[in-house]
């Protein structure tokens, strides 16, 4: 996917900053920030690796889980228009609304898994 760098196992959403004319990268998943910045992707990717090795360090030292948990639930707040549009595409799929989501963003982002 397209903005996204995997260092070390662990995936960066990268962006380009152009007040300061640099590339950011930061890391998701974490429980606590972690970026870091360069010009070129070679400098991008070495940043992340120490951005990230003193980010581990730290919590290590600390006694932080670095890592984010998530609960599998979340709330969506859309129009209520696209909402019944999506009842009745999910019914008329035999799907209750909430596999049909999953399955929507399983088939354009599963690929990042």
């Amino acid at each position: 996917m397209n903005n996204v760098m995997i260092i070390n196992g662990q995936k960066a959403v990268v962006s380009y900053d152009p007040e300061i004319e640099m590339f950011r990268g930061e890391f998701i998943g974490l429980s606590g920030g972690a970026d870091f910045y360069a010009s070129d992707v070679a400098g991008l990717k070495s940043e992340g690796e120490t951005s990230l090795r003193v980010y581990l360090d730290m919590c290590k030292e600390k006694g932080i889980e670095p890592y984010k948990s998530y609960s599998g639930k979340f709330n969506v707040r859309i129009a209520s228009a696209l909402h019944a549009v999506a009842a009745v595409a999910a019914a008329a799929q035999g799907k209750s609304l909430n596999e049909w989501v999953a399955d929507a963003i399983e088939d354009h982002a599963g690929h990042m898994a």
